[in-house]
């Protein structure tokens, strides 16, 4: 479910592209995404987490997002829990605080050193919370420097015209005023050159609804990473709290 900040900065960032005393029509777009992997389709409850978003002609509509006026309940959040990050896929706009809660019975630490925020979190235990200032655009790839299976990504946007696939891959992007745009498409399991052959202008219209049929070819990228330091995890130390007891 998105948050109450999300459509607040989405009907002020649309605000801001009106001009004179009345604003266009705003129109819902949709879009079908079809993975494909050796050339033949993926089946379709597989296709989601694929973000698409729109940029203005000009350059991206910066959201004003006041922290202070966000209450911590309602900012948006990568939960770890069972050694997971939940969502696996987190999009925010510009200038969002993202709360990082710890719900395992063990101690975690958060990092990402890749394009996007560069942070780390240190050791923090379970029932305590971090929060991460997501200040400029980028995608950031999120790890824990303890558990290495766990990975997620926060993708901060310019432009509050965006949508994710769901599991059958329909996107929708809502309230979308009319105009000329560039159409940018991130998914995890895509090779970075094929995402930037995929981006074109598209123009928006009363008369337009669909951005058409988006397919995108899935390789066996590789999930390995190293730990915080650049080097391989270590095996779990069985007295530490840093680590899970089994």
């Amino acid at each position: 479910m998105k948050s109450l900040f999300v459509f607040a900065c989405r009907w002020f960032c649309a605000g801001l592209l009106c001009t004179g005393l009345a604003c266009a029509q705003d129109v819902t777009l949709t879009a079908r995404v079809e993975l494909l992997k050796g050339g033949k389709p993926v089946k379709a409850p597989e296709a989601e987490n694929v973000v698409v978003w729109l940029v203005p002609e000009g350059g991206g509509v910066s959201p004003v997002f006041h922290q202070n006026h966000v209450p911590a309940a309602q900012l948006p959040r990568l939960v770890q829990y069972n050694k997971t990050f939940e969502p696996h896929v987190l999009v925010v706009p510009v200038g969002a605080v993202v709360a990082f809660p710890n719900r395992d019975p063990f101690f975690h630490n958060v990092f990402s050193l890749f394009e996007g925020k560069r942070f780390d979190l240190g050791l923090y235990e379970a029932g305590t919370t971090r929060d991460v200032h997501f200040d400029k655009p980028g995608i950031s790839y999120i790890f824990c420097n303890i558990h290495p299976e766990m990975s997620a990504v926060v993708i901060a946007l310019d432009t509050p015209y965006y949508g994710i696939s769901d599991a059958r891959g329909q996107v929708v992007i809502a309230n979308v005023p009319s105009g000329k745009y560039t159409l940018r498409v991130w998914y995890e399991a895509t090779p970075p050159e094929i995402l930037k052959a995929m981006t074109r202008e598209v123009t928006v219209s009363e008369a337009s609804s669909t951005l058409g049929v988006l397919r995108l070819k899935e390789a066996n990228l590789s999930t390995a990473h190293k730990n915080l330091y650049g080097r391989d995890y270590d095996s779990p130390a069985p007295d530490s709290p840093a680590y899970e007891r089994h």
